[in-house]
């Protein structure tokens, strides 16, 4: 079972705490809130990174030659309180030499119906879709 802490630390400044004492700084939007991500953002880089760690873990058990990975997290809120992410899009920039475009497919899809919590928590609440762009590295 996971379990975070969140602590205040003053104005609308918090730090969150993760179950392997790991932290983050979390804000408000104003300029008195001090520097810290934005709570719902949060959601997007957990997707982001949970992601990220299944697609590398993949491909490299494929032995695809990896060198670079990106991938850009967009949310589409809605208008009004609670501001629920109802359509996310994620874009997996995979640099290497000779990666076979199947095998990111093949990863990407495995990551998110499979093996990403986060993925699994948000899906059917929000729409999610991919786009992958593969950068060859030459040498």
């Amino acid at each position: 079972m996971a379990e975070v802490q969140i602590k205040w630390v003053e104005k609308r400044q918090f730090v969150g705490i993760d179950s392997t004492r790991h932290s983050v700084v979390i804000s408000g939007t104003g300029p008195e809130d001090g520097v810290g991500m934005k709570p719902a953002e949060l959601l997007l880089i957990a997707l982001g990174a949970c992601s990220a760690f299944d697609v590398l873990d993949i491909l490299e058990k494929k032995r695809q030659k990896v060198t670079g990975l990106e991938v850009r997290v967009h949310g589409e809120q809605d208008p009004e309180p609670p501001w629920a992410f109802r359509r996310i899009h994620v874009t997996y920039r995979v640099r290497g030499r000779g990666i076979s475009p199947k095998a990111v497919e093949d990863a990407v899809r495995l990551s998110e119906e499979k093996y990403c919590s986060v993925s699994a928590t948000v899906r059917g609440v929000a729409a999610l879709t991919h786009t992958i762009e593969l950068v060859e590295e030459e040498g």
